[in-house]
């Protein structure tokens, strides 16, 4: 017969009805299979630490946001936030879905247009748009959200040597009642500078003005500051109108939306209290059809989330290395994830489950990644049963950012899947080797020869 493990005894206060100062009562399960795929199969074929995109999410998750805002507002379009990730296959399935692009980089121009996106539909934002970014853009008839006024004169040359006119908006910022306020990009409302940018525009007569774009924060957890920037870009719409006689074609209320992802200091779970595509959808439409708007002239409603449609269908699976006590007894456990793939958990505290069946036994514990870097822990106090040398587990709502921010620093970077809709696993980006960097390097004839 086997011996059994000891388990030290810990007693802990708790309260089962409400969250108090002692916490909540700890709900732990295995998260054992992916769309059906085992954890421990995965792993097995591919490696650890492993990223997991589940196509069904995204597509499910897609269509929940598309429904919260066609069903209040008749003219709506997505257009997918590159930077949140731009692996090939995660965009396509987005433009399969009826979604536009949405860039900030030549970079990511290059790989929207590389996808098979028509240049109509790529909306081109971000300070640092070179000219021959510009060119490229002007050329395939991209929406070009200007950014400051020497972008507005560059494109104003640009159109010396180009016969086509470019399609333009501006981007705004504005008081939404959120602080610190994102005044760093764009045009500010409350100064006027958004009516000269403006004014610049419609005297020069070399650009076509197709919209108004504001882009007022991230992970917001206000849906009615949303309803103020619609109701402000609203303004300056029917201002232009009564100006000009010029008609706005679209208002882009960019992105911002949070996930389901707990911030760290957060009293309750993300899941429980942030809110959702409906809010925001509520919020936005309700102040864009209170605008003195002709029935028959609404601007279209862009929208640039990606946290949002993202997050909660990307998976971080894992390995455990090691467990230790802190000098003051705390447990620690060291896991083959660190912070350098997963950039977000210095902002969240994600969900993290044992991906096979475990002790009901609960420690506080934090969880330390495998970088030689004391800033390398992923959970400062996560409540987790016992997991061991070898034990899996499965890291929550990582789809966002984590492909994009990650950096190869003391390990490399890992393999990327996607699970289809049928349970089909496909590699949509390998694993990097020493060769991947050894192709980019070279050394100098004088260095490649030593003794020690």
């Amino acid at each position: 017969m086997e011996k059994q493990r000891y388990e030290r005894p810990l007693i802990k206060r708790m309260e089962n009805d409400m969250p108090n100062k002692f916490g909540m009562k700890p709900e732990n399960f295995p998260k054992s299979k992916i769309d059906g795929v085992k954890v421990s199969d995965l792993i097995a074929e591919h490696g650890s630490p492993l990223f997991v995109i589940s196509e069904s999410t995204i597509r499910n998750t897609y269509r929940k946001a598309k429904k919260a805002f066609a069903t209040r507002y008749p003219k709506v379009q997505f257009a997918w936030s590159y930077k949140t990730n731009y692996l090939d296959a995660v965009c396509s399935i987005y433009h399969q879905e009826g979604s536009w692009a949405e860039v900030v980089s030549g970079f990511e121009y290059q790989k929207a247009i590389n996808n098979g996106v028509n240049g109509k539909r790529i909306i081109f934002n971000g300070p640092d748009k070179t000219e021959a970014d510009l060119e490229m853009a002007i050329k395939n008839g991209s929406l070009i959200h200007i950014d400051h006024l020497d972008e507005l004169y560059t494109i104003i040359n640009l159109t010396e040597k180009i016969e086509q006119k470019p399609r333009v908006a501006i981007r705004v910022n504005m008081d939404t009642g959120i602080y610190p306020m994102w005044d760093r990009f764009g045009f500010n409302y409350e100064n006027g500078q958004a009516w000269d940018a403006l004014n610049k525009i419609m005297a020069s007569g070399k650009m076509e003005l197709m919209g108004l774009h504001c882009h007022i924060g991230t992970f917001m957890l206000s849906a009615k500051a949303y309803g103020v920037a619609a109701t402000k870009l609203s303004d300056l719409a029917l201002g232009i109108k009564a100006k000009y006689g010029h008609e706005i074609k679209y208002i882009d209320l960019g992105g911002g939306f949070p996930s389901k992802n707990t911030l760290k200091g957060s009293y309750l779970p993300g899941r429980d209290v942030n809110p959702g595509f409906d809010d925001f959808a509520e919020e936005i439409s309700s102040a864009l059809l209170k605008a003195n708007f002709a029935p028959d002239s609404l601007p279209l409603l862009i929208l640039e989330t990606g946290r949002a449609l993202i997050d909660d269908a990307g998976y971080l699976l894992g390995t455990v290395i090691s467990n230790k006590r802190s000098s003051a007894g705390k447990r620690t456990t060291i896991i083959d994830v660190g912070v350098n793939i997963l950039f977000t958990s210095y902002w969240y505290d994600h969900k993290v489950s044992p991906a096979q069946e475990f002790t009901q036994f609960s420690e506080t514990t934090t969880l330390y990644g495998p970088l030689c870097m004391n800033i390398d822990v992923v959970r400062d106090n996560a409540l987790l049963p016992l997991l061991n040398k070898g034990d899996h587990f499965v890291i929550h709502h990582v789809g966002a950012y984590n492909m994009t921010q990650w950096m190869q620093f003391i390990t490399l970077r890992p393999k990327v899947v996607m699970i289809d809709p049928e349970g089909k696993v496909h590699v949509i980006r390998d694993s990097e080797t020493m060769e991947t960097f050894s192709r980019q390097e070279s050394k100098p004839e004088h260095l490649k020869k030593f003794e020690l």
